[in-house]
Parts: C-alpha cells; structure tokens; sequence
C-alpha cells in the first residue's frame, strides 16, 4: 500500500507539473525544459544530501552514456511540452500513453527481446487506440487541411515525444547495469539544463511574475515527483504499482475541464481507453509471466 500511495502521489505531482507548464502559454518548449530540469535538481540534491548520497550523485564511469540518454531526453521533453501548448491536456497526456507500448517493439526489434503473440496482440490494439486519438487532428475531419493548424502539429509532437521517451528507457535499462540510479537522476537533469539553455537564441522570453512562478513551481514538483517514482518501486513490485500511472488520465481530464474548459472528446475518450486496456495487459502479462521464472527457478534449485 505503501509503494501505491507513493506512486499515486507521484502521478499527481507530474499531472501537477504538466498543468503549471500549459498555464504558462507563451513560454517556449525550450525555456520549459530548462526551468523543469533545472530546479528539478534542488529537491533530488537536498534529499542526497539528507541521505548522505550526494557525492554518488555525480561518481560515473560512462559519461558518454549520460549525454546520449540526455540528448534523447530532452528531445522528448522539449517535444512533449510543445505538444502541451497546442493540445488539450488530456489529449497530449493520453498520447504518452504509447510509450510503454513502444518499447515493447524497439526491444523486440532493436534487442531481439523475445515477444510472443500476447503481448504483441496487445500492442496492437494499444496503437489503435493511438491513431483513434490521432485521426481526428491528422485529417480532414478536424476541419481544416491534412496537418494544416497548430492542433496537429502538437499531435504529431506527442507522438514523436513518445517514440523518443521509449528510445530513452531503453538508455536507462542500459545505463542501470553500471549506474546507481542518482546518477542517472542527477546527470540528466544537468545535461537537460545545458542542451535548454542551447534553444536560447530561438525566441526565449522574459516571464512574468506569475509565469516565472509557475515554471519554478514546476520544476520544484517535478523532481519530488521524480523522487516518490523512485522510491514507490522500493515497497512493491513495478506489475503492482505500474497501472496506477493511468490515474493521470482520470485527473487531467477533471483538471483541463475546471481550469481550461477542455471538454474531452469521444475519440480521445476511446482511443485512451484502449490504450489504457493494452497497457495493463501488458503489465499483467510480464507480471504473470515473471511469477512463472520465479517458481521454475525455486522448482530447479536443488
């Protein structure tokens, strides 16, 4: 239960932070990026240091690693922010949806993981849900040309945001045979402060009070959020506390509904639930699937 509550509280902290970000409206993705990265760093160092764990933060034998994990990162943020300020937030929420389904097939592809019938079955069905989202801003059914207005433009920036925050798992999964996790934790927040501050020169704007306060705040919750993801996977099993990354769907439906009038639509609605429905599947199929190595190894030891 532990491990749940944190989870969960965890959600609420990055559909927290996702609301500040959209509320900003005129800040570029860019700026976004630094100002989420960048105060991240205040919440994940002061806890090291509460720890005890601060030099571990920035002890690592693969910096290359590091740059390449951040490089994939930030493109992805930087995209998903975007998408943020041309889609309702339920629509873009939704889409990020695709990213546990995509690293099914970039394993299966790029790792030769095996993947039997189930899981791909459930694939399937997961990026169906994707295009029922999609289809009504990519086409002429949205009322106006194929990828002509600005809400199609943020689908296909989710999208894309999604494709490359699967490529960045698989960057993760690497980096944790070598790396303690604050490391991970602390080098990307770094080289995504640095890769922002790159985008300065393409239109950077002077916040206002209110929007200056909204991107710190942002930030600040982003990285406690980082933090209870983190230790939520201390008290229970992922299989057991993965599903309960869909509450986010559920809140940033009541929050873009109470705070910017975005009504969900029937599509989204849809196609969210079907993404929902293959996801935890999925989880429930590596969960059982898992239980299965468990007991045939306990049934091989002598």
């Amino acid at each position: 239960m532990r491990g749940i509550v944190l989870k969960i509280t965890s959600v609420c902290c990055f559909v927290v932070m996702a609301t500040m970000l959209k509320a900003t409206q005129t800040i570029p993705p860019g700026e976004m990026v630094f100002f989420r990265a960048f105060f991240a760093m205040v919440p994940v160092l002061a806890y090291l240091a509460w720890k005890r764990r601060l030099s571990h933060a920035f002890a690592t034998r693969r910096p290359l690693g590091h740059i390449v994990r951040g490089l994939v990162g930030v493109a992805s943020m930087g995209l998903g922010f975007f998408a943020l300020t041309r889609l309702p937030l339920p629509e873009a929420t939704a889409i990020t949806y695709a990213t546990p389904l995509l690293i099914v097939i970039f394993s299966a592809v790029l790792l030769n993981e095996r993947v039997h019938i189930f899981r791909w079955t459930a694939v399937i069905f997961g990026l169906v849900g994707v295009v029922i989202i999609l289809w009504p801003r990519l086409t002429v059914f949205s009322g106006g040309e194929v990828l002509g207005d600005a809400e199609a433009v943020g689908a296909i920036g989710a999208l894309m945001a999604a494709i490359l925050s699967a490529f960045a798992v698989l960057q993760v999964r690497n980096l944790v045979q070598t790396e303690r996790t604050e490391t991970i934790v602390t080098y990307f927040f770094l080289s995504a402060s640095f890769l922002a501050l790159l985008t300065l020169p393409f239109g950077w704007v002077m916040p206002t009070p209110e929007q200056a306060a909204l991107l710190i705040g942002a930030g600040f919750i982003g990285g406690v959020g980082q933090l209870l993801m983190t230790s939520c996977y201390r008290y229970a099993d992922m299989s057991v506390i993965a599903p309960f990354e869909y509450v986010s769907l559920i809140l940033t439906i009541i929050i873009g509904f109470l705070i910017f009038s975005d009504i969900p639509t029937v599509t989204m609605l849809v196609g969210s639930l079907i993404i929902v429905g293959s996801g935890i599947a999925v989880i429930l199929r590596e969960r059982r699937l898992g239980l299965d190595r468990t007991r045939a190894r306990e049934a091989n030891t002598p």
